[in-house]
């Protein structure tokens, strides 16, 4: 008989947690070892339960899925990282892929289309949802650098330059510069819209 794949679920919503936890646990192959409802404490547990593959959603707090998911990649190389979302955001995909998820889907995927994910990936295989694959391609790259993702970021709550610029320790001319960078490579009219633009394609 094959050996049992210990799986780590990270989701911060109790329910679809569960109902994925209820779901891979009819696979007679996968157990659901451990559940965490926070990014921040995905690398510790994935090591107490030496699990075998991690299911990482990607909005939670304490970290995000993609920021767990590199942490693992860092730490733990062996274990294999399946990133889930609510979102078809191509930005994502891509992200999480720079990340070092070895898959990536949407969590209306059949359940059948989860349990399989986790056999390939442990087989060293990839998986993508393909019609986020195919989206990110059109998409193209994040255009943004790394500073204005942060300037942008900061500034979604509607805070002024020099409130930004506190906040970043920046001055407020390189703050407006930013933001003036980024509305035009998005190719939008303000910073409410940039900030929606980036958002929407997963480049936040």
């Amino acid at each position: 008989m094959s050996r049992t794949i210990k799986v780590l679920l990270a989701e911060d919503q109790s329910m679809v947690r569960e109902a994925l936890a209820a779901l891979l646990g009819l696979e007679e192959d996968i157990e659901v070892v451990a559940q965490v409802a926070r990014g921040d404490e995905v690398l510790a547990t994935a090591r107490a339960h030496d699990v075998d593959v991690a299911l990482l959603d990607i909005e939670m707090p304490g970290a995000t899925g993609i920021e767990a998911a590199g942490q693992l990649r860092r730490e733990l190389p062996a274990l294999k990282v399946i990133v889930l979302t609510t979102f078809g955001r191509p930005g994502y995909l891509r992200t999480a892929m720079e990340a070092g998820a070895d898959a990536f889907l949407v969590k209306d995927a059949p359940a059948a289309q989860l349990a399989g994910a986790v056999r390939k990936v442990l087989a060293g295989e990839r998986v993508i949802d393909p019609t986020l694959a195919a989206a990110a391609l059109a998409d193209g790259a994040n255009p943004l650098t790394d500073r204005e993702r942060e300037v942008l970021r900061a500034a979604a709550d509607g805070s002024t330059n020099a409130e930004l610029a506190k906040a970043l320790h920046l001055s407020q001319g390189t703050v407006r510069n930013y933001l003036s960078m980024a509305i035009q490579k998005l190719a939008v009219r303000n910073r409410a819209e940039a900030v929606r633009t980036a958002r929407e394609k997963g480049w936040l």
